[in-house]
């Protein structure tokens, strides 16, 4: 934990360290005018910038609900670093144009704390937060590859734990849509359902061979006919699986796919609906 919190620091201390360093070359809202000066006022900013960094901290775990977590996995390490720069862009440019009010607006002609001001101040912030998360993400790219296997990993362990225990007698079940037509199948030999326009395709085993029938139907209707079964969940906006037919998970471009039984077919686990899917395994 104490090596964490060093490195957070390290990686606060060096971010904004590259924002002040822009701030000096760019020279905006009157600092140009303040000559050898400015460097002074630049380096309080920096110093008041790691300030805003831990501000954000605390917004993103008491607000936001999104505390510093490496067991998230790495969509959440992704997500919450996004939501991070979306909340400190605008309070550093807004500490920027604060502190030059305060400071220099008595003696130079610029008016730090204006509109133009602020937007000045958040474009040039805005393009050193997007730099520098491309650089971290860079840095820490394998540091993050690492953490998709070993999530990935986890969650075959778990899938194959759950597929265990929900080894019974499967019911059968009438899936029906919007006309008269159904379809009857044992709920274990369900692999998916994809929607497709007006219809929904379901595909399962039929005689050990996979099969597809459609359905004029929804897949939220499908879903509301299946809530009772606790392996079936969607794990994407067009796509309802079944857990107990999913060979194993695998990692795509920090997204994930489902490797299903008895066909080649992998379906998308989109970022939306990644939570839903691991809180099933638990839950199962």
């Amino acid at each position: 934990m104490e090596r964490r919190k060093k490195e957070t620091l390290r990686t606060r201390v060096t971010s904004v360290g590259f924002t002040a360093l822009a701030l000096a070359v760019f020279k905006p809202l009157g600092l140009r005018e303040l000559g050898w000066a400015a460097y002074l006022h630049l380096l309080v900013i920096w110093l008041l910038g790691i300030g805003v960094c831990y501000i954000t901290e605390a917004i993103l775990k008491y607000v936001v609900r999104m505390p510093s977590s490496l067991d998230e996995g790495v969509e959440y390490i992704i997500r919450r670093n996004l939501w991070f720069q979306l909340i400190n862009t605008p309070l550093c440019a807004l500490m920027v144009c604060a502190y030059l009010q305060l400071a220099i607006g008595r003696w130079v002609e610029h008016d730090p704390l204006t509109w133009s001001g602020y937007f000045q101040a958040l474009l040039i912030i805005a393009f050193c937060s997007f730099a520098i998360g491309l650089y971290w993400r860079f840095k820490f790219r394998s540091r993050y590859l690492a953490a998709e296997l070993e999530e990935v990993r986890l969650l075959n362990e778990q899938l194959q734990r759950v597929q265990t225990v929900a080894e019974e007698p499967s019911s059968s079940i009438v899936l029906s849509g919007t006309t008269s037509e159904s379809v009857t199948l044992s709920i274990h030999d369900l692999l998916y359902i994809e929607s497709v326009g007006n219809y929904v395709k379901v595909c399962c085993l039929r005689d050990g061979k996979v099969r597809s029938e459609m359905l004029r139907a929804t897949s939220a209707q499908m879903e509301e006919s299946l809530e009772a079964y606790p392996m079936i969940v969607r794990c994407h906006r067009a796509f309802l699986v079944n857990l107990a037919q999913v060979e194993r998970f695998v990692p795509n471009e920090g997204n994930m796919q489902l490797v299903l039984k008895h066909c080649d077919e992998k379906i998308p686990v989109s970022r939306s609906h990644a939570s839903e899917v691991k809180d099933s395994l638990k839950s199962v």
